[in-house]
């Protein structure tokens, strides 16, 4: 297979960025499709840990081709930063970074718009990030928003960002009443950034196709997860963008039938950051403990994630949404010294039993989770590295869970380092 799209298949979090740069091994680009500086992806490379927020994860594999695609929203001085931080501790991305003329600016009216409106919402809060990104999908939506294309033109992209610096400073001031942003020292600032930012600047639609025509080996990395999509999450507590495998054909320019597999990323427990629906969540002392253990904490923003059990009946739903062709299992290792371990294996919503995802989102809000229990391990598997390796519970746990999904496993980690991971099937060569 040459061209590979991996999604996430919870609410975000679920390790994709590891298993993006343990598959770059094999690919010769990568491309992010959706989403901004949002999304974090958190690697470990040799004990050292780096943190990517709008950077491909292949980044740090070799001297990968690295494409940030026109579905994203980019923040143009934390990408600058990033790239100067990276080129700090070894990694230089000059001649191989490429961003879509076609990707969407993020301005600091965006993230003034974002932060302003949760604080209003005070109870009713989503639980963004606070960096801006829906409001600058929201421009993009109303045609209203400044691409990368128009930094090549100044005095047009000048005209553009005055007249949206006093519509956003209205806003704010008189609906929000928030402060509004400075206008004359943006103006100033991006017109220092522009003579950094524009050599990156390039058709990646026009690469990409041309790459798939040429049998070059392509990964799609996909940020946040499943239930997290605009469209086919638990609305409204989502994030602004298409997160679903289909988001690769409009957010990386690829041609409709050229991607050849998907692989879904799940945690084999489950985590979500912010408000919303979420049927198997673990409260008090165990639902701390395994918080402390998988450090489940925002790698963009620091917040502590909801901890649950693993949901067999929204990894179905994702499966059915995705057309994944196998599943990758992180934080295996999280669990142990947990007996027994409990799986979601359905729900009932009042009289009725479901095996996947009811109908209708407000229906997950009243959802009911049908458990079956499993016996846990008490031995750590992070040596492990085939499965004969594993304790023969962990073993049994992974297997129930294929059966429970459907598709195989494909992976299995069992540590936060690029090596400890359990490779059964990898779709660059299988």
């Amino acid at each position: 297979m040459n061209t590979v799209a991996v999604v996430g298949t919870q609410w975000g979090d679920e390790g994709k960025g590891k298993i993006v740069d343990l598959l770059a091994a094999d690919a010769e680009i990568v491309v992010r499709f959706q989403g901004g500086n949002n999304a974090a992806h958190t690697l470990v490379i040799g004990g050292e840990k780096f943190v990517l927020r709008l950077v491909p994860s292949g980044a740090l594999n070799g001297e990968k081709i690295c494409v940030i695609g026109g579905g994203m929203v980019v923040n143009a001085f934390a990408l600058i930063e990033e790239i100067a931080n990276l080129k700090r501790r070894g990694v230089d991305l000059a001649g191989r970074l490429k961003l879509s003329f076609d990707a969407h600016m993020v301005m600091p009216y965006h993230i003034a718009i974002d932060r302003s409106r949760e604080s209003r919402l005070g109870k009713r809060a989503i639980g963004t990030t606070g960096f801006g990104i829906g409001p600058a999908y929201e421009d993009k939506i109303a045609r209203q928003g400044l691409r990368f294309d128009d930094l090549i033109d100044w005095k047009s992209f000048k005209d553009k960002l005055d007249r949206n610096i006093k519509e956003k400073n209205l806003y704010l001031k008189a609906v929000l009443k928030a402060k509004p942003i400075d206008g004359k020292t943006l103006i100033a600032e991006l017109h220092k950034l522009r003579r950094l930012i524009l050599p990156y600047v390039t058709d990646t639609s026009a690469y990409v196709a041309r790459s798939i025509d040429e049998g070059r080996k392509i990964l799609f990395e996909g940020a946040h997860g499943t239930m997290l999509d605009i469209d086919y999450g638990t609305y409204p507590f989502v994030t602004s963008s298409n997160c679903i495998a289909s988001a690769v054909y409009a957010g990386g320019g690829v041609p409709p039938g050229k991607l050849d597999a998907v692989l879904g990323i799940s945690k084999a427990y489950t985590t979500r950051v912010g408000a919303g629906p979420f049927p198997t969540e673990i409260y008090g002392y165990l639902g701390d403990s395994i918080r402390e253990e998988g450090v489940e904490f925002g790698s963009a923003t620091g917040r502590p994630r909801r901890i649950g059990w693993f949901d067999a009946a929204l990894a179905r739903y994702a499966i059915r949404v995705n057309g994944l062709w196998g599943l990758a299992l992180t934080k295996l290792d999280v669990l142990t010294g947990i007996n027994p371990l409990k799986i979601c294996v359905g729900y009932k919503v009042g009289k009725e039993a479901y095996d996947t995802m009811p109908p209708g989102r407000n229906a997950l809000a009243k959802a009911k989770p049908i458990y079956e229990e499993i016996p846990g391990w008490d031995e750590k598997p992070d040596a492990a590295r085939t499965l004969d390796e594993l304790p023969r519970d962990a073993l049994r746990y992974i297997e129930r869970l294929g059966e429970l999904c459907g598709v195989p496993i494909a992976m299995v980690g069992v540590g936060a380092s690029r090596d400890a991971t359990i490779i059964l099937k990898n779709p660059f060569r299988d």
